[in-house]
């Protein structure tokens, strides 16, 4: 609980929230090569770029982003995520809503950034 509670000071310099507002009536368009029920990381700011990880389930290794997007589905006990990662100062875990929120389901992230895990769970 306590590493979930200095994510807050951790993700002010490694990731930038976006969209984390009201939830929208319907979904985002899918962004690029990201179809629904993926977790899909880009190597460019807002879903640009090469598309470097997409996955449909838990997956671990270590590839370099720049922005996330968990087009998942509601599906009880399994449509959100927990992305670890490291970065120029340090490691931690995020947990993202699916698309559309409520809650942070995309996500841009400064250089330096690695993702080396996703794990699909319930709530954050």
């Amino acid at each position: 609980m306590r590493k979930r509670a200095a994510f807050g000071a951790v993700a002010a310099a490694a990731f930038t929230a976006v969209l984390a507002t009201a939830p929208s009536a319907s979904a985002e368009p899918n962004p690029p090569g990201c179809a629904k029920e993926y977790f899909c990381a880009y190597s460019g700011e807002n879903q640009t770029g090469q598309l470097v990880l997409k996955t449909k389930g838990n997956w671990s290794g270590n590839v370099a982003i720049r922005s996330v997007f968990n087009n998942g589905v509601a599906f009880p006990g399994a449509d959100h995520v927990d992305v670890t990662y490291t970065s120029p100062g340090g490691g931690e875990t995020a947990c993202l809503h699916y698309n559309p929120g409520p809650g942070a389901y995309k996500v841009n992230a400064v250089a330096g950034v690695h993702i080396t895990k996703v794990v699909w769970r319930g709530e954050c």
